[in-house]
């Protein structure tokens, strides 16, 4: 196991560079680079570049400019060379790319063009909002899905199982923005109860301040229901489905039947040899499950509720084409999911101890 593990970790490096290798070509085809993204928010401040030359208005107008960007014909070259070397677009692109290696290498994600803060200090930043959904909403969706599922499996065909399925359908049909709004409307003061708030992780800092330990407690799990629950809805339907259909393959096989025939208890032959077969597969989906609500299944919920996490950042940061905040937080998270999905394999040999890995690949 200890060779598999080793292995795993050393295809680490080759699938990150791939993604970075994939991401950083194709980004060099999308229109409107950082330094077209801060021309187009110059534009109409006529003397705001005076100082180049001093003509106000008429700035670059007589020496044309810089024709490499759209709109930039008003602006001196010399302003738009500056703001090349202060991004590095001075270099050609295969320079940039392996600069950027190198210094993610060393963990050193640069600094964001537009907020003038390092990107690692601003994804800790934006850190306990996506922990508190992807993390909340995943276990949560875990803890019933589970349970409901071997509930469902066990009974088979009898109204249990057919009313179940019916909420289940309803719940997947739903896209889950659609059911935030609705939380909002009903619960958080739209047209109806005034119950739980409609925005932020937690109270204004006066409040939060004021409070006791268990009062914040309190009051974070207040702000985080809603948004918690509207995000676990399409995880909760898919995983308890997963989970009776993995357990009805197993409850028609061969050895449940001998065990059965044997004299075990039902609750023995579910839980001591179906479970640990069964559960296999839905632990399989796990990492993509929590990285999903992590980080890109968040980005909805977290607008519709004004929190600020890391799936809005990421999303801003495209829009704004701020490359050393979207690069980071790329590599960040899929450095995290191939993490992840090693520790899911491992989760397979706790579960079941047969599994071996090794042998398999040999």
């Amino acid at each position: 196991m200890t060779a598999y593990i080793l292995r795993r970790l050393l295809l680490v490096i080759p699938t990150l560079l791939g993604v970075m290798v994939i991401n950083f070509t194709l980004i060099q085809f999308v229109p409107g680079g950082p330094i077209e993204q801060i021309i187009a928010q110059m534009e109409g401040q006529g003397d705001v570049f005076g100082g180049f030359s001093g003509g106000g208005d008429d700035v670059g107008r007589e020496g044309g400019g810089d024709d490499r960007y759209i709109g930039a014909r008003g602006l001196p070259p010399e302003f738009i060379d500056q703001l090349e070397r202060e991004f590095g677009f001075d270099k050609p692109p295969v320079e940039r790319f392996l600069d950027m290696i190198w210094n993610y290498l060393q963990f050193d994600f640069g600094t964001s063009y537009f907020r003038s803060i390092s990107v690692i200090d601003l994804v800790i930043e934006k850190m306990p909002v996506s922990i508190s959904l992807g993390l909340w909403s995943t276990l949560i969706a875990y803890l019933i899905s589970i349970p409901l599922g071997i509930r469902k499996a066990v009974r088979d065909g009898t109204p249990f199982d057919t009313w179940t399925s019916g909420v289940i359908i309803v719940g997947y049909a739903i896209p889950g923005f659609l059911f935030a709004i609705l939380l909002l409307v009903l619960f958080a003061g739209g047209s109806y109860w005034q119950i739980f708030p409609a925005r932020g992780l937690t109270s204004e800092a006066e409040v939060w301040n004021q409070l006791s330990v268990w009062g914040k407690i309190v009051d974070y799990f207040w702000h985080i229901a809603l948004p918690v629950i509207a995000l676990t809805i399409s995880s909760f339907a898919t995983l308890t489905l997963l989970t009776k259909n993995s357990f009805l393959d197993e409850l028609r096989k061969q050895y449940v039947m001998t065990a059965r025939a044997k004299g075990l208890m039902e609750r023995r032959v579910l839980y001591g040899h179906v479970f640990r077969n069964a559960m296999l597969i839905v632990i399989a989906g796990f990492p993509a499950v929590f990285i999903g609500a992590f980080f890109g299944g968040s980005l909805i919920i977290e607008t519709i509720f004004s929190l600020d996490g890391l799936g809005r950042l990421f999303f801003e940061a495209a829009v704004a084409r701020d490359y050393p905040v979207i690069f980071g937080t790329l590599f960040i998270f899929t450095l995290l999911g191939l993490i992840v999905g090693i520790i899911s394999d491992l989760a397979y040999v706790w579960i079941d101890p047969r599994i071996d890995f090794e042998t398999r690949e040999g």
